[in-house]
C-alpha cells in the first residue's frame, strides 16, 4: 500500500506520457519517407513531437536543430515527472540527472580537444541544467582548453576524477569519456544505496548493475574484436562493479584467446539463459535488445515503484535515438527495410 500511495500520482502522469510514445507502426511509416523534411512534417502532424517541433521555422529544419528540440523534448519529459515526485523521489531523479551531465561534458570535451571553430551551442540546454544541475552551462562555454574546462567544472563533483587527467600526459578525448564513464558508474552505484528505499533499491540494482555487466560485455568483445588489445589493458576499460558475472567470469571473457572462446564463455553467463545470443544481432543491438527486455518486465512486475520512472525514460532516451538514426538514414537514400535494420527492436 505503501508504494501504490507513494507512486500513484507518478504512475498516472507517465502512463498518459507512454501512451504518446511512437508505435512500432509509425517507425515503419517514418522508415519509409523520403527525406528529413517529410519525417518533421510527419511528426507534427501525427506524434506528441508537433510543440516542440513548432518552435522551428522552416529555414530552421536542419538535422542540428531538429535534434536539439528532440533533446528539450527530453528534458520536458524529465520536467513533468520531476513535479509529481515526492522529496524521497526527487532524490532518486538527480542521481538520473548524471546521465545528461556526462553527456554535457563529452560534449564540450569533443569541442576543445578537436578545436572546432564553430562556438559552443548550448543555449537550449541552459534552462533545464540551471534549474537541476551542479553544471554552470555559462563557465563552461567559456572554455578553450581541456585546463580551462576542467576548472569551469570546480565546484562540481567531476572536478576531481577529471583535474587527475588534466595533470597527465599525452591524454587522450578517450580517456576523459572513460574516466567520466567509470567515475559515473561507481559513483551512482554507491549513491543509490542512500536515496533509495529498500524495494526501490532492488529494482535500481537489477537495472543499473545489469547495464554494467552488459557495458562490460559490450567493451571486452569490441577490445577483441577491433583493437587485438591485450587482457593487461582490457582490464582498465571495465567498470570494476560485478553483479551477475562473477570475478572468475569476468577474468575467462577477458583472457580469452579469440571471438569463439570470448563468446563461449559469454554463453556461460547468466545473460545468455535468458536471452537468445545466437540472433544474427550486433553486440550493440544485444545490449540494447537486452536492457530493453530488463526495464520493460520490471515495469510490469513492480507497476508502482521506480521502474515507473527508469523505464520510461529509457524509452523515451531510446526513441530518440531511434529518431536520429532513422532520419540519418533517410537522409543517405537508405530504403525502408536498411532503415528499419538500423533502429530495429521494439519501441515499447
Amino acid at each position: 500500500m505503501g508504494n501504490l500511495l507513494e507512486y500513484s500520482g507518478i504512475v498516472t502522469k507517465i502512463r498518459a506520457m507512454k501512451a504518446k510514445l511512437l508505435t512500432q507502426q509509425q517507425f515503419e511509416e517514418i522508415a519509409g519517407l523520403g527525406s528529413v523534411l517529410e519525417i518533421v512534417d510527419y511528426l507534427k502532424k501525427n506524434t506528441a513531437y508537433a510543440d516542440v517541433l513548432s518552435m522551428l521555422d522552416d529555414e530552421q529544419l536542419h538535422r542540428g536543430n531538429i535534434e536539439k528540440v528532440l533533446t528539450q523534448s527530453l528534458y520536458h519529459d524529465y520536467t513533468k515527472i520531476y513535479r509529481f515526485c515526492g522529496q524521497k523521489q526527487r532524490r532518486f531523479m538527480k542521481l538520473l540527472v548524471k546521465n545528461y551531465e556526462i553527456d554535457l561534458i563529452n560534449y564540450c570535451l569533443r569541442i576543445v580537444i578537436n578545436r572546432y571553430k564553430q562556438p559552443f551551442d548550448l543555449n537550449y540546454k541552459r534552462a533545464f541544467f540551471d534549474r537541476y544541475s551542479q553544471i554552470s552551462i555559462e563557465k563552461l562555454i567559456t572554455s578553450r582548453t581541456t585546463d580551462e574546462l576542467v576548472e569551469n567544472l570546480k565546484g562540481t563533483e567531476y572536478y576531481v576524477p577529471l583535474k587527475k587527467l588534466k595533470d597527465a600526459q599525452d591524454v587522450t578525448l578517450y580517456d576523459y569519456n572513460l574516466a567520466l564513464d567509470l567515475y559515473f558508474f561507481t559513483s551512482t552505484w554507491k549513491e543509490q544505496k542512500k536515496v533509495l528505499s529498500k524495494s526501490d533499491l532492488e529494482l535500481f540494482m537489477r537495472e543499473r548493475g545489469s547495464k554494467i555487466d552488459l557495458l562490460n560485455l559490450q567493451w571486452i568483445y569490441r577490445a577483441k574484436k577491433y583493437y587485438n588489445m591485450k587482457p593487461a589493458d582490457i582490464y582498465l576499460l571495465l567498470i570494476p562493479i560485478h553483479y551477475k558475472i562473477s570475478t572468475e567470469q569476468i577474468k575467462e571473457l577477458v583472457e580469452a584467446p579469440g571471438l569463439e572462446e570470448f563468446t563461449a564463455a559469454m554463453e556461460r553467463t547468466t545473460y545468455a539463459k535468458h536471452y537468445n545470443f545466437h540472433q544474427k544481432l550486433t553486440i550493440e543491438q544485444m545490449y540494447a535488445d537486452c536492457l530493453h527486455h530488463l526495464y520493460t518486465v520490471d515495469l510490469r512486475r513492480n507497476p508502482y515503484s521506480i521502474a515507473a520512472v527508469n523505464t520510461y525514460l529509457f524509452l523515451k532516451e531510446e526513441e530518440l535515438n531511434k529518431l536520429t538514426t532513422a532520419m540519418e538514414c533517410v537522409r543517405y537514400s537508405l530504403t525502408p527495410g536498411e532503415t528499419l535494420a538500423y533502429i530495429g527492436g521494439k519501441t515499447r
